[in-house]
């Protein structure tokens, strides 16, 4: 914050230009010469520019020697007055990010029991000090750190520094400002200081997984890690922790399979958790109290307190979050952490901004800070060390956490050469690490063809983006709540609904392709945001009887598991999840947000089918075809009246017709001759065929989707 006492005003806002504002109250805001000081040296500056702005003189002058960041510059002017030089738009030039870009792997604390090394990037600081706190006796210790080439501060304390807490104090533009290290691994109760540990100490090796030939293959299941076992009826002993996934063979009071063995009896591939690094929201120390989702992040690659038996003891949420992992690997499943890089929780409080203002956010035209992501904020990716800090993460979760993919929040703020960079590095420590985001365009000022967003998909090919043409044919519209999709019947929506389970890949040539490759869409009708898909039915069709909203659900979720691409399912969509109507539910009530598992046995016969689809998604690969000129090239439109859909798919094993009728009504459909086995229809699913029929024709039940075998 700028001082009242300062008589004008001096920003470094390039490399050799300083712009100075002298109030009209001042000299009437007129000097003629300025002349810039560091300790004894002084250099006159030479005024290119001068025009009045609103109640200042505003002067642009050329700086004629090189500027020496870390140093602490001052300006005169003609009456002798004088302000500090502060650092300005300098910080956003090209210059600055290529001169001050580090390359080095060593950022935040390296820990050993003889010795700790700290490094900070802080290049425009002009002090930066070490705060040690004792763990036991509460003792500060301040200690002078070096600045070293490209902007780094660095020192090396000669003693064990276990469990002691730390953080930074930096001075920038003459202000001292105290910042938690944003490379920090552990942090105390509410993330109020770093803590230094011994990750050695946490360390698990990561059992051998099913393998994952083709992104295709996968079917993920979002959750969130408290909604996932607080029920008071989930059985399980640990509710709403990390310890509480962790845990295996859990059953409700009347005998169901509940929590992470009820997921992996469910045959999904992934468990995908909403962000569990350290996040705003919750208090740690009294986490019943509130409720958040967990897309506020404080700490990037800390992981979260509240979900921990002790938020105080710095191992213990880091210990409970590798079991939790570590017994999802145990049961054949993978880990999708859900990771916010696009913004901060509060960015004047943000580590970031504290060590470098206005470096790591991105600004609009009028030198303010843009909110693409419509929380005050979004995080210039684009530039060299705020990309380096989000792939150095990504990395870190990947090799000490031993996450196997990631779903990027808001991933259309974020830049296609950091998605890429991204994209390298998971290929680099793995074959089959997974990345998904949401690709939407933002209104963020960051140039369309830079954008990682869906019209850049073939920019990102390796990289998985929810499809919100998916979405929105088949359930309605997400933003228009009486919107009814194809899966209610809505024949407008047929041809966007037949592109759609083909993968987006421009199935019909009057249509423009989505996405190269079918690998590239996510699948999804619902997820943790909006209205479930059952609460939405019931907007929608509130004089309805069940049976029908429940044959709606039934076959839209059918739809998901059955189309091409990466089908995404959110937990306890399988029996009919409600938030009683709330479409906004990151701060509500457990209540809302549990994921209730007297439902799940309430509605078995459901789960049963929607498991019965899974078994056959993954016995059969015309399901999950690869490219898409197989998708051209080996599934043939039925010809039948809208808004039926017919397809026959030419495996190289097998022949396959899938059908669905979304009317309210019977209708007699003609197919292929032959012998069909039937492996679904309006009633059962399953890898075991229920019964044959002779080809020519079949009766479809209303609402229902068939899956016929060739025998």
């Amino acid at each position: 914050m700028i001082s009242t006492e300062r008589l004008f005003f001096a920003y470094l806002d390039e490399m050799a230009t300083i712009t100075i504002l002298m109030p009209l109250t001042y000299h009437h805001g007129l000097s003629s010469s300025f002349t810039i000081t560091q300790g004894s040296l002084k250099s006159p500056l030479t005024i290119v520019n001068q025009v009045q702005i609103e109640n200042y003189q505003k002067y642009t002058c050329k700086l004629n020697e090189e500027f020496c960041f870390g140093t602490q510059y001052w300006v005169l002017d003609e009456h002798g007055g004088q302000t500090d030089l502060q650092i300005g738009a300098v910080i956003r030039t090209e210059e600055f990010d290529k001169k001050f870009y580090y390359e080095g792997n060593d950022l935040g604390v390296i820990y050993s029991p003889i010795e700790s090394g700290f490094k900070l990037w802080a290049p425009t600081a002009t002090q930066v000090k070490l705060k040690l706190r004792h763990p036991k006796t509460k003792y500060s210790e301040i200690i002078k750190m070096k600045r070293e080439e490209v902007g780094i501060w660095s020192v090396a304390v000669r003693k064990n520094l276990e469990y002691y807490h730390y953080s930074y104090l930096v001075q920038v533009n003459q202000e001292w400002r105290e910042v938690v290290d944003p490379y920090v691994k552990a942090v105390s109760a509410n993330g109020d200081m770093g803590v230094i540990v011994d990750l050695n100490k946490t360390r698990r090796e990561k059992p051998v997984l099913p393998p994952i030939e083709n992104p295709v293959d996968a079917i993920i299941y979002e959750t969130h890690i408290r909604d996932f076992t607080i029920h008071p009826n989930s059985g399980v002993r640990h509710k709403g922790l990390y310890l509480g996934v962790a845990e295996r063979g859990t059953r409700s009071a009347n005998g169901e399979l509940t929590g992470l063995s009820y997921v992996k009896d469910l045959g999904v591939t992934h468990i995908e958790f909403l962000p569990f690094n350290d996040f705003a929201g919750v208090d740690e120390l009294n986490p019943l109290s509130k409720y958040n989702w967990g897309y506020n992040p404080i700490h990037f690659n800390a992981p979260e307190g509240s979900y921990s038996t002790d938020p105080s003891d710095p191992y213990a949420r880091i210990l409970e979050l590798k079991e939790m992992i570590h017994q999802i690997h145990k049961a054949g499943l993978r880990v999708i952490m859900d990771v916010v890089y696009n913004h901060v929780y509060i960015r004047e409080e943000s580590s970031f901004e504290k060590i470098l203002p206005g470096y790591y956010f991105r600004h609009n035209e009028m030198g303010l800070p843009s909110n693409g992501t419509g929380v005050g904020n979004d995080i210039a990716s684009e530039r060299r060390m705020v990309r380096k800090f989000i792939v150095d993460s990504v990395e870190f979760w990947l090799r000490e956490y031993h996450v196997d993919g990631f779903r990027f929040d808001l991933m259309g703020i974020l830049d296609v050469e950091t998605m890429n960079e991204v994209r390298k590095v998971c290929d680099r420590l793995g074959n089959d690490i997974l990345i998904i985001g949401e690709g939407w365009n933002l209104n963020t000022p960051l140039p369309l063809q830079k954008k990682a967003n869906l019209a850049n998909q073939a920019k990102l090919p390796s990289i998985g983006q929810f499809n919100d043409q998916f979405r929105d044919s088949i359930k309605g519209s997400t933003f228009n709540l009486h919107d009814k999709g194809y899966a209610f019947g809505n024949k407008h929506y047929f041809e966007v609904a037949l592109e759609s389970i083909m993968g987006s890949v421009g199935f019909h040539k009057r249509f423009k392709r989505m996405f190269n490759e079918p690998f590239q869409s996510v699948n999804y009708i619902e997820c943790h945001d909006n209205h479930t898909l059952w609460d939405k039915i019931e907007a929608c069709l509130p004089n309805v009887d069940e049976e029908i909203r429940m044959k709606i659900h039934r076959l839209a979720t059918g739809i998901v598991l059955l189309s091409q691409g990466i089908p995404f399912l959110h937990s306890g969509q399988e029996f009919f999840r409600t938030k009683k109507g709330d479409s906004n539910s990151y701060q509500s009530p457990d209540s809302i947000n549990q994921l209730d598992w007297d439902r799940k046995s309430k509605y078995k016969g459901n789960v049963d089918y929607i498991k019965g689809l899974i078994q056959i998604r993954k016995a059969y690969s015309c399901f999950r075809m690869r490219k898409a000129v197989e998708i051209h090239n080996k599934i043939r439109q039925l010809p039948l009246v809208e808004p039926l859909l017919g397809a026959l798919y030419l495996g190289e094993q097998e022949e396959i017709i899938l059908l669905i009728n979304p009317t309210a009504n019977h209708h007699y459909i003609s197919i292929p001759k032959g012998e069909w086995l039937v492996l679904a229809d309006s009633d059962q699913a399953s890898t075991v065929p229920t019964r044959m029929i002779q080809g020519g024709g079949i009766q479809m039940e209303p609402i229902s989707l068939n899956v016929l075998l060739k025998k």
